[in-house]
């Protein structure tokens, strides 16, 4: 089983708590790190995939070039360190950025400073050697400075559960949240002032990748995106962040629907939990939508003063000891959950993906053949059927990678994209009467009902996009 990192991020006032703790052991050794980071004026390494910063160690200069995930796959590692004796980055045949980006050494400028100051542990758990480290300091770009404390659990040898184990020891004396950005990403975040919304970033998986390994990646990035709008939310309550959130939990539910028949019995209860979640933000997203429609000030007042109630008790749940539990138990179990020996997912990703493709077409299929004979509850459910389609297609979509495929897929796509267009407009028409009857607002009901005269159309073209999607021609087969 490969090696595992994890990132805690903290409060820097529970440094010292977990310090005089004793949980880690004797005061552990102290560095001071400054670590500058480089690009371009107009950010070709981080659009590349790359990082490159030069970090001061006392007196030594250590130059070091990173690849994302996506990117580290197309090369032999991911990781180029170097010692260098000034802090001009030097760019040579050693690394992928000369080949990448050709000459680009003079354009490369400084943008972002790390300075933290950096404690280190040597911790035995169980028959593990785990490094712990603990981050506490500043990134600085332009006149931004955001304050940074996380720690990082590095297993060095032995089992990747004892990683988990120390994490929860750490987590019963103070609160953390797990982190899923660099340090890089942070800096390039404050440097854009970005604290918006993050959405589904292309999901990485190559052709001879098993189905097991598959599904671990496709559950890291859905987790992944919703920590970072989930991050967003704690601080503000953002529209944006809160729909990608939800997003993200949808995506990330679909996954485990995908895979759930060699999943085992955690799958179902991890589904469960992530649905708890999704229908808090649901509440305040419904509401949301109902705001953009609504122009009556006295009916607006009422909406926005019940959106800032279910606001409260969403960020309060993914505040709470359950939600950080589920969050623990999650990626714990992405690493060393027991579905990971399941023989039927030793097969290809690829003749997986084209099953489960076909699994969800047909079902979309089957529920989707006569909306107009239906009621709300089963046309709500040919959305989800519709969701689960687009976002396996989404998982799925880099197994199939030659220019056929790409043709089929964004002819596929736009079809999904229209689909779930008419649907979405379909549902909105019939939570909207819903909502307003939950924050007793029967008054603007009839209104709200006359906006049902176009529901016909509505059904008729919602129809006539999931007809011409079963017609399209599929990009897996």
């Amino acid at each position: 089983m490969p090696e595992v990192e994890l990132k805690l991020e903290i409060a820097p006032e529970d440094a010292e708590v977990l310090i005089a703790s004793d949980l880690l052991g004797a005061s552990g050794e102290s560095r001071e790190q400054r670590s500058t980071y480089f690009d371009t004026d107009d950010r070709r390494l981080f659009k590349g995939g790359f990082s490159l910063r030069i970090r001061h160690l006392g007196k030594t200069r250590l130059q070091t070039v990173k690849a994302a995930a996506s990117t580290a796959s197309l090369f032999s590692r991911g990781e180029w360190e170097r010692q260098v004796t000034s802090d001009v980055p030097i760019i040579e045949h050693g690394t992928p950025l000369q080949a990448v980006f050709g000459d680009i050494g003079q354009a490369l400028t400084p943008i972002f400073e790390v300075d933290v100051a950096r404690r280190v542990w040597n911790v035995v758990e169980g028959k593990s050697n785990i490094e712990v480290s603990l981050d506490l300091g500043d990134i600085l770009a332009d006149e931004r400075r955001q304050r940074i404390c996380e720690i990082e659990l590095e297993l060095k040898d032995g089992d990747p559960i004892d990683l988990f184990r120390l994490a929860r020891r750490i987590v019963a004396i103070i609160p953390a949240k797990i982190g899923v950005r660099s340090k890089a990403e942070r800096g390039y975040r404050l440097l854009e002032a970005a604290s918006s919304a993050a959405k589904a970033e292309p999901t990485d998986l190559a052709p001879d990748m098993t189905a097991e390994a598959a599904f671990r990646r496709i559950a890291q990035s859905c987790f992944r995106q919703f920590r970072l709008n989930e991050s967003v939310l704690l601080r503000r309550r953002s529209e944006d962040a809160l729909h990608q959130a939800r997003v993200a939990l949808r995506r990330l539910r679909s996954a485990l629907y995908l895979f759930k028949a060699h999943l085992g019995e955690d799958a179902g209860r991890f589904s469960s939990e992530f649905r708890w979640l999704a229908g808090l933000l649901g509440d305040v997203r419904n509401l949301d939508v109902l705001l953009a429609k609504v122009t009556e000030d006295e009916v607006r007042e009422k909406l926005l003063d019940a959106r800032e109630k279910a606001c409260t008790v969403a960020v309060e749940a993914l505040s709470s000891s359950r939600a950080s539990a589920l969050a623990m138990d999650f990626y714990e179990w992405i690493h060393c959950g027991p579905y990971r020996d399941e023989p039927a997912l030793q097969l290809p990703a690829k003749e997986f993906a084209r099953k489960a493709l076909d699994k969800c077409r047909r079902k979309l299929k089957k529920h989707g053949r006569e909306l107009a004979t239906v009621g709300d509850e089963d046309r709500h459910r040919v959305r989800k059927d519709a969701k689960k389609l687009r976002y396996a297609s989404e998982f799925f979509q880099a197994l199939f990678a030659s220019k056929r495929d790409g043709r089929r897929y964004k002819h596929f796509s736009d079809a999904m994209e229209t689909v779930q267009d008419h649907l979405g407009a379909l549902n909105d028409l019939a939570s909207s009467l819903a909502v307003l009857r939950k924050h007793g607002l029967e008054s603007v009901i009839a209104k709200a009902a006359g906006d049902q005269a176009g529901k016909r159309g509505l059904i008729r073209d919602a129809q006539a996009a999931l007809d011409q999607l079963i017609e399209t021609k599929r990009f897996w087969r």
